[in-house]
């Protein structure tokens, strides 16, 4: 990626204004027109207050920082960035009393990527890019396999014929370096490192990985110790806790701990240096509104990609438009049915993906409404998970960008 994308912080979407007022709601993004999303889904803020934005905006020079930076991070240097997996801002805001140190840090809601789901956020957060331009369209996207096309889970890097390394290549499937070529830091599990996904979104980045918890505030301090100005780091506890027992004693106990998380890690900051907190996406609590796709529609899909609160249906050839009636005549009501051309010239994925890319994407989407969630009958897994994303509604859509100086 050149120089110029990350240095460009002008343009793009209107920025989400006061968000230093922790309060303030955001109003929904319409669509103009029949054609797009549904009233109340939320579009992203794409080129401005958003994550696709955000690592540029915090390697910018201190004087050539976004206004919709927390004002803390406007000038500091060093920076830290901890991405807090699954923690929408809605969910933080009705439990900001168990979190008293993340709620009393400046900043507010900015928005992710679509589809809002870790796969692809991730990689618009360490690419700086949209959906559209880097190509990681999902949390399950088609490429080609020994078998033809087959789906790749894009966490595990595998498809039905396993390890999808040797088929489809990580820095093929997507190309660029990440962090506009700097060697960052990148403070993660050590089970990530040199995974098939770290591979396609943070290559060329310096892997720093931790076994527990404990020691991501001192994997940090030891990178700017070594003299880094800016230091990537990321949580996923909150979303692990999310997907197992949905909103409730469990995910309580999870946050108080990241706010103790929060505090070891700002103990570990040298003076003036900034921490920037900030998520992938937020949570919506399906449990038992996520039901198998409806046979019928089912059955007139070969594969079916993205995830369950963001459902790509793949037709057979030449079917693509019996599949996209047959999908609104059972969701049209409950949802955004949408066939692949809409969902592109709508702008919910930041522009129109390369031609590759644009391969990946089944024919038809289907997007609910509500909090609902359509699974694939083939995938057992995805019925154990309790609290859901992907979708388009606020809770999914708005996350946090919180800041405080050490």
């Amino acid at each position: 990626m050149s120089e110029e994308i990350w240095a460009d912080l002008g343009g793009g979407a209107e920025a989400l204004a006061a968000v230093a007022d922790r309060s303030a709601p955001v109003a929904p993004t319409l669509w103009p027109g029949r054609a797009g999303p549904r009233a109340g889904m939320l579009l992203p803020d794409y080129g401005g207050a958003c994550i696709d934005r955000l690592g540029p905006a915090l390697l910018a020079p201190r004087g050539r920082r976004p206004a919709w930076l927390p004002r803390p991070l406007v000038d500091a240097e060093p920076v830290v960035l901890l991405v807090l997996d699954g923690l929408g801002w809605l969910q933080l805001r009705e439990r900001r009393g168990l979190v008293p140190l993340l709620a009393d840090m400046e900043g507010g809601p900015i928005t992710t990527v679509v589809p809002t789901t870790t796969s692809t956020a991730l990689s618009s957060l360490s690419l700086g890019m949209a959906p559209a331009a880097h190509g990681i369209v999902g949390y399950k996207f088609a490429v080609a396999g020994p078998t033809g096309k087959e789906i790749l889970n894009v966490l595990r890097w595998s498809t039905a014929s396993g390890d999808a390394r040797g088929f489809a290549p990580p820095p093929q499937v997507q190309p660029r370096l990440a962090f506009g070529g700097r060697p960052v830091p990148v403070v993660s599990r050590v089970e990530f490192t040199g995974s098939g996904f770290s591979q396609a979104h943070q290559r060329g980045a310096r892997e720093m990985g931790w076994a527990v918890p404990s020691s991501l505030p001192v994997l940090v301090a030891r990178a700017l110790a070594e003299g880094e100005s800016f230091v990537y780091a990321y949580y996923d506890g909150i979303d692990k806790v999310a997907h197992a027992s949905g909103f409730g004693p469990l995910y309580d106990a999870e946050l108080v701990a990241v706010d103790r998380l929060v505090s070891d890690l700002l103990s570990q900051l040298p003076r003036g240096a900034a921490l920037a907190v900030t998520a992938d996406h937020g949570q919506v609590d399906v449990g038992p509104k996520a039901l198998p796709l409806d046979a019928e529609v089912a059955g007139h899909s070969e594969l079916m990609s993205g995830e369950a609160r963001f459902r790509w249906l793949h037709s057979a050839p030449g079917a693509s438009e019996e599949l996209l009636e047959r999908a609104r005549a059972v969701y049209g009501e409950s949802a955004w049915v949408a066939p692949r051309d809409e969902v592109v010239g709508s702008g919910v994925l930041g522009g129109v993906p390369s031609e590759e890319a644009l391969q990946r994407l089944g024919d038809v989407v289907v997007v609910p409404l509500g909090e609902d969630a359509y699974l694939d009958p083939l995938d057992g897994g995805e019925a154990k998970l309790v609290c859901r994303h992907g979708g388009l509604s606020s809770a999914e859509v708005l996350v946090p960008l919180l800041s405080a100086r050490s």
